[in-house]
């Protein structure tokens, strides 16, 4: 499944960078020309649009219901430290934090090294403590890195 899962998020992405970051889609007519299951298309939808990764769903149930999906570019945010303080918090998984430096470097505003060596610096292996305690310090991290890499 996932293969086709990452050729959704591909036709996705493609429409939002034609469309100069919105889109309005029907998921029935989604999932027809992809000849897979709606719930495929809510799966990608929830797991690789999210906020932690830049993107706003709107959706609309019903016959004419439809999502609308915006790409939000990190550079319109007025105050990208707040943001940035606001989104990890006092605790972070590791799976948000991950999604988090993506949107970053999708956004250009960190290199692929830059990706790497924060993902190695907050992952589990780095942080050999107890789970409660990892992901506060992890976001104690994370945000200190992040502060000063968009600075």
């Amino acid at each position: 499944m996932s293969g086709v899962s990452n050729i959704i998020e591909a036709f996705i992405k493609n429409l939002l960078e034609n469309a100069d970051g919105t889109i309005e889609i029907q998921r029935n007519e989604l999932a027809e020309y992809f000849q897979c299951a709606p719930s495929q298309i809510n799966y990608v939808l929830s797991t690789r649009f999210t906020q932690n990764k830049g993107y706003y769903i709107e959706s609309r149930r019903g016959g004419g219901g439809y999502i609308k999906i915006i790409k939000v570019s990190i550079n319109e945010y007025e105050d990208i430290n707040d943001i940035i303080v606001n989104t990890i918090g006092d605790s972070i998984t590791k799976n948000k934090a991950f999604d988090l430096i993506e949107g970053l470097l999708e956004e250009d505003i960190i290199s692929q090294r830059e990706s790497d060596i924060i993902k190695a610096a907050i992952g589990d292996s780095s942080l050999k403590c107890d789970l409660a305690l990892r992901n506060s310090l992890r976001a104690y991290i994370l945000k200190n890195i992040m502060l000063i890499l968009v600075k």
